[in-house]
């Protein structure tokens, strides 16, 4: 049987008398501000009844400059802003889209309705 032998060397207090240097890295935690450009940008080609969907894109814009720049608290204060437009845009377009659907059906039903009274007419 083989025996291998290992051999452990101590390591005592430095023999250099000159004090030891420490380097200490400040890691930021990056807080996730949302800017909301997607959505902006959506509401602005889609929903863009009263040009709030242009004003949402432009503020979300605004947040993703000062994100980058580092100023999170006018990132999250345009992002608000963004996000209250882009709701507004919502809520409006979508209410407005609604009745124009509904207005659009109603003029279809009254048109029909008048053309088939007409033709009735005609044949008598």
């Amino acid at each position: 049987m083989i025996k291998e032998g290992q051999e452990v060397t101590v390591v005592g207090a430095p023999h250099n008398s000159a004090p030891v240097m420490s380097t200490v890295i400040n890691i930021q935690r990056e807080i996730p501000v949302p800017d909301h450009v997607i959505w902006s940008l959506f509401n602005t080609l889609f929903l863009n009844w009263c040009c709030l969907g242009f004003l949402a894109f432009a503020f979300s814009v605004k947040s993703r400059d000062r994100k980058m720049v580092g100023d999170l608290t006018g990132a999250q204060s345009y992002a608000s802003t963004a996000k209250r437009l882009n709701i507004s845009a919502v809520v409006i377009g979508l209410v407005l889209t609604i009745i124009t659907v509904i207005l659009f059906a109603a003029r279809l039903v009254i048109f029909f309705h008048f053309l088939l009274h007409s033709i009735k007419n005609r044949q008598h």
